[in-house]
């Protein structure tokens, strides 16, 4: 876990419960069906392939480390031992290494260690394992955006715990599904009328369902956001009504800037809060720098200054914009899901600036950002171990007493989200619908 356990500091941030702001978990079904082949495959999954293609390691060992078959452990082994040797100083390789020991009991690993603790994977991979396996990492709850395009419901196996984001990503690229939007809502899509008409409808029926609104259009168009007219809107609709495929990029963004404005309202309605994701581009081979910028969404929160809006990722590498925003917008919090790993060290100054700039009830500490859930695990006792190596650097250089430092833990691990995010009223709905 976190810290040299010496201090009550470093045992308060070891074991108290956690928030995730964040997470693409995939359901126990899908663990238990098709989660990975092995150790090997499993110690490796989720951000670290990037960080080892980035070293050399070419696609097609990729493929095969991570897809490969368990009668061909050496041939995979062989494949990622040198390039493992390149990322073991990153912090996605230094999250492989605590998921290794920590999970698995390796100190070092290795073709006989990895095959030493296949009985200790197989043992995760049994009903009931992963709800336990995040208790057990001291999670007090799982904020999810699956990727799917569905509207969220109450989870099937633990709908107090997991608790699923309304996602917004494809009105905000305008790649819409009319006909299931129809299916959806009711509503067939014709006109401007009767989009907003959907999106509202969209919102009464699954809103109270949801923890926040997601977007990750990062990933697809730029961040910058533009005000548009209800004419420019009903234009670019009626051209991607006409021709769906064929229709210019600037048209579908002129849309979705629309459509995204829409959401905000209607998630400020029900005090939903907005996620955004900002910064870093997971993968490699992909990222434009000057689209993920967290000054891009300026705009967006000059419009609406009464809605709540989570900005990801610590914005990586543009942090000091993303404290600039939370500093000067009442509605703008920090959320540190998946920072920890990207880039450990600066995650750990960026907490230190950000509580000497901005109010400290601003920032939320930890999402994994993960599909399985044995990497999860591994992230947040990263991020133990770094925040208390940030907050025991206050102490240290006198500016805080522990009992400081201790109350900022609290705040930023778990209280900061409840006054963030409505989890309360969620689980109490959650209950409710299942009875």
């Amino acid at each position: 876990m976190a810290g040299n356990m010496d201090s009550d500091l470093a045992t308060y941030v070891a074991t108290t419960s956690v928030c995730d702001t964040h997470e693409h978990m995939r359901s126990e079904e899908q663990w238990l069906r098709e989660g990975p082949v092995d150790v090997l495959a499993d110690v490796f999954s989720n951000y670290s392939p990037a960080d080892l293609v980035s070293a050399g390691m070419s696609e097609q060992d990729m493929t095969e480390l991570l897809q490969g078959k368990k009668q061909d452990l050496d041939k995979r082994w062989a494949a990622v031992e040198q390039p493992w040797k390149r990322i073991r100083f990153t912090g996605y390789g230094e999250a492989v290494a605590i998921g290794a020991r920590e999970l698995y009991g390796i100190e070092e690993l290795s073709l006989e260690s990895i095959i030493a603790a296949q009985p200790r994977y197989e043992a995760l991979r049994r009903p009931g394992a992963q709800l336990k396996l995040f208790k057990d990492a001291g999670l007090d709850h799982m904020q999810i955006n699956d990727l799917q395009r569905r509207p969220p419901k109450p989870d099937a196996v633990a709908p107090e715990f997991y608790l699923y984001d309304l996602s917004w990503v494809q009105m905000s690229i305008h790649d819409v599904d009319y006909a299931q939007l129809a299916e959806w809502t009711g509503v067939t899509v014709k006109d401007l009328a009767t989009l907003r008409q959907a999106i509202e409808a969209m919102f009464a029926r699954y809103g109270r369902n949801a923890i926040a609104v997601k977007l990750q259009q990062a990933y697809s168009r730029p961040l910058w956001w533009e005000k548009r007219s209800d004419a420019e809107a009903e234009l670019a609709l009626q051209a991607i009504l006409h021709d769906p495929k064929g229709v210019d990029v600037r048209l579908r963004h002129c849309l979705g800037d629309w459509c995204l404005a829409r959401g905000v309202e209607q998630a400020g309605a029900l005090k939903l809060p907005v996620k955004f994701h900002t910064g870093y581009i997971a993968g490699t081979a992909r990222m434009q720098l000057d689209d993920i910028r967290p000054a891009g969404l300026c705009a967006l929160l000059r419009e609406f200054p009464q809605a709540r809006f989570v900005l990801m990722h610590m914005g990586y590498p543009y942090s000091e914009e993303l404290i600039s925003l939370a500093k000067h917008y009442t509605g703008v919090y920090a959320s540190m899901c998946w920072a920890w790993s990207i880039a450990p060290r600066q995650a750990c100054e960026f907490v230190r600036r950000f509580i000497h700039t901005a109010p400290v009830s601003k920032l939320l500490a930890f999402g994994g950002d993960s599909a399985w859930p044995t990497p999860t695990v591994a992230y947040c006792r990263q991020m133990r171990k770094w925040l208390t190596r940030a907050l025991e650097q206050e102490v240290a250089d006198g500016d805080w007493s522990e009992r400081q430092a201790i109350e900022v833990a609290g705040q930023i691990l778990r209280q900061n989200h409840y006054q963030c995010f409505d989890i309360d009223g969620l689980r109490a709905r959650q209950r409710t619908l299942g009875q």
